[in-house]
């Protein structure tokens, strides 16, 4: 009796070693897959962030570019652009450029080609936080009594010229105005286009003549650097030398009235016809019909041309144009080039000015102004009209029928790209506000 009890003792001890072992086991096997799971979740955590670009990662990184670039990311010389407080996303579309050799330079080709994407991320997201006032370039131009310069040329650059060019552009000579996409004093607010704030003069002026002579490929700015002459590029670098200077100077653009040719005064005779709908002078009473006054000429013709041809289809105008010849068109289009637009006044539109300025990146809305100018004038050279002031209804009009693909006699569809975008609501904000434009 005692063994059997000694032996039930036994086994319940037994049992109870076992019972610990297990336990401690299980415990074991939790830790370790609570720790696995938190190793892993901190890598997870680690990768998500070095795909958006680490800048620690980044400034170690970047030692290869303060050669150029300086240890702050401001330029070592004039030569070399200023990357400190840049768009991320532009810096890494143009090393992307540079790797795939859409842009070419002979010092930057191979920089980009040994970067992988991260390589990209990362650099870019140390140099767009590290700070824009190039503080560190003046104590640097300190010590060595020197101070960065342009190059003195036998023309004196003329800020207030290269500010009234930045922000109006020249629809004359079919110059955009830069501040739509560039933003005021060269602060952009759209991610994929460049801050021009502290940069260089130099090196914006080389890029400039880079775009105006096509050695850097991009169709804007092709346009409109191969329309400026060095003289224009001079006064642009002279004013990002110092935006602060002639802060409170306003832009002006002084527009010489066309002259009284002879097809001027043909052309109002011919015009007697069209007066019922676009009025005596070009200034339309009926808000359906556009104005016409003010209106490049060239821009006209190129109209006449279309609805006689049939591209553009109009009912009204289809026939009208039909029994004109290019004579015809020509005289009828400088008249009313020659008249001067009457604005009605209205309140405009907050929203709508918004979206002619700024268009709208997340809906991938080009700003009108690009092509349009900040004074909605147009560029002749480049085919695009002037719209500032022209009826509400008309503007609403022409863009639903963008919108829809009814009208499609415009320059690489880039009407019906932008329209199609647009929705009711902002038609009729853009019309308000471009309708009040003077």
């Amino acid at each position: 009796m005692p063994l059997i009890v000694y032996d039930y003792a036994n086994f319940f001890g037994l049992l109870n070693v076992f019972n610990k072992k297990t336990q401690e086991h299980v415990e074991s096997f939790v830790m370790r897959n609570i720790l696995t799971l938190l190793i892993l979740t901190l890598l997870s955590i680690n990768i998500a962030v070095a795909a958006s670009g680490d800048a620690d990662a980044g400034k170690t990184k970047a030692a290869t570019c303060a050669a150029c670039h300086g240890a702050n990311g401001i330029g070592a010389s004039d030569s070399f652009p200023n990357l400190a407080g840049q768009h991320a996303d532009y810096i890494v579309k143009q090393l992307k450029a540079f790797k795939s050799g859409d842009r070419e330079n002979p010092l930057m080709a191979p920089m980009a080609a040994a970067l992988s994407e991260q390589d990209m991320a990362d650099l870019a997201a140390y140099y767009s936080a590290l700070p824009l006032d190039g503080a560190s370039q003046d104590v640097a131009a300190a010590k060595t009594g020197t101070t960065p310069s342009i190059a003195p040329t036998a023309y004196i650059p003329n800020p207030v010229a290269g500010k009234s060019l930045y922000e109006l552009g020249d629809a004359s000579r079919s110059i955009g105005a830069c501040i739509g996409c560039h933003g005021r004093e060269g602060n952009s607010e759209v991610l994929i286009y460049p801050n021009l704030a502290n940069q260089h003069p130099e090196y914006l002026a080389k890029q400039l003549m880079n775009f105006k002579n096509k050695d850097r490929v991009n169709y804007a700015m092709n346009q409109f650097a191969g329309n400026m002459t060095k003289d224009d590029i001079a006064d642009m670098a002279a004013y990002f030398a110092d935006p602060a200077a002639v802060a409170n100077v306003v832009s002006r653009k002084v527009r010489s009235a066309p002259p009284i040719t002879a097809a001027v005064i043909a052309g109002r005779a011919k015009a007697a016809t069209c007066a019922a709908c676009h009025g005596a002078d070009g200034n339309s009473p009926v808000a359906i019909y556009p104005k016409l006054a003010g209106q490049s000429a060239d821009y006209l013709v190129k109209q006449l041309k279309e609805f006689k041809a049939g591209t553009r289809k109009n009912a009204v105008m289809g026939p009208m144009a039909s029994a004109l010849d290019e004579q015809d068109m020509l005289e009828i289009a400088s008249y009313y080039a020659a008249q001067k637009i009457t604005v009605a006044d209205s309140a405009g539109s907050d929203i709508g000015k918004k979206l002619y300025f700024g268009g709208n990146v997340k809906r991938k809305i080009t700003a009108c102004v690009a092509c349009h100018g900040a004074n909605g004038k147009g560029m002749n050279n480049a085919g695009f009209p002037t719209i500032a002031g022209q009826n509400e209804a008309y503007l609403k009009a022409q863009l639903l029928q963008f919108k829809k693909a009814e009208r499609n006699n415009d320059y690489n569809t880039m009407m019906q790209s932008v329209a199609a975008k647009l929705s009711a609501s902002d038609i009729d904000e853009l019309s308000k506000h471009i309708a009040a434009m003077k």
